[in-house]
């Protein structure tokens, strides 16, 4: 029978661990503004400045060949390349500041499965909103076939590139290193999967890249009528390996550190103590010596 103080106590945990954390993305006012500027000028810009040239090539998930516009497709991947570098930023900014307080709750006694529970629920909110924003201000620029297959994608790769975020965060040192991980694995992943810039689109290389399987079922969404849960499964595989190795890198962080604090201090090998010695509670005070001899150099009747 479960114990409803129990159950209380872990709930209350676990509130609190996500009511912080976001907070935390709500204060990253840099994260804000990108998500209320960036999307919308880079997913424009990618639309309009692009030539409305058909471009034809063979979408591995469904086998057929299609001829979108090229702006429609370069805008799908700046929709793509805008959340995942958006997602990937505000985790890997909060893991890496939160990071000693991390260390210090979990040396308080703080359960660190709620800690991972807050991040994870922050992660999964955060993805959600950017990608029905994303999905929204697409459909004001040209109606995809599939807009709900299309915000699924969109979250698919926030979800992997918040959990890289995350990783980067635990296992980097600097802030700008974890940047320009998240930046170049985000340009490199989609600027080869678009058929308008590599001629190798679709070949069997770009089956591991962290998002193929969410630029497959945008692609599909904007082009194409059939469903491809398929290729969401492929992107919840690459979420599902990402989450794993922030995860690890958590538990790593938080673990040596209880491991250094609650090491006991034992003298080394000689039998020499390296700690500082301990003052002789019972032991006269210089000041009470000087005061006794004092009193006995002037005898009794002093």
């Amino acid at each position: 029978m479960t114990d409803p103080t129990a159950v209380r106590r872990h709930r209350t945990l676990f509130l609190t661990a996500a009511r912080y954390a976001l907070i935390e993305h709500l204060r990253n006012r840099f994260a804000m503004v990108l998500i209320a500027l960036f999307i919308p000028v880079w997913t424009a810009l990618a639309f309009w400045s692009i030539p409305t040239t058909p471009t034809r090539f063979r979408l591995r998930a469904t086998g057929r060949l299609l001829t979108p516009h090229g702006n429609q497709l370069t805008e799908i991947t700046g929709a793509l390349n805008a959340v995942t570098l958006i997602i990937g930023f505000m985790m890997f900014a909060a893991s890496f500041s939160d990071g000693p307080f991390d260390r210090r709750l979990a040396l308080a006694g703080y359960p660190r499965t709620h800690l991972v529970l807050a991040k994870l629920s922050s992660l999964v909110l955060a993805s959600a909103v950017v990608a029905a924003y994303a999905t929204a201000l697409t459909c004001t620029l040209w109606s995809p076939q599939q807009p709900l297959l299309l915000a699924a994608a969109l979250f698919g790769a926030g979800i992997t590139y918040g959990a890289l975020g995350v990783a980067f965060g635990s296992l980097l040192r600097r802030e700008v290193e974890g940047m320009f991980a998240i930046v170049m694995t985000s340009v490199i992943d989609l600027a080869l999967q678009n058929p308008l810039y590599s001629s190798g689109s679709d070949s069997i290389a770009v089956r591991y890249l962290p998002s193929y399987g969410a630029m497959q079922a945008a692609t599909g969404a904007g082009f194409a009528s059939t469903p491809l849960p398929k290729y969401l499964a492929v992107q919840a595989g690459w979420f599902t390996a990402a989450a794993f190795i922030g995860l690890l890198a958590f538990h790593f962080r938080t673990r040596n550190t209880l491991t250094d604090a609650r090491r006991p201090r034992t003298a080394p090998t000689g039998g020499i103590s390296t700690e500082a010695p301990q003052p002789d509670l019972t032991a006269p005070s210089p000041r009470c010596g000087r005061k006794r001899a004092r009193a006995r150099e002037l005898g009794p009747g002093s």
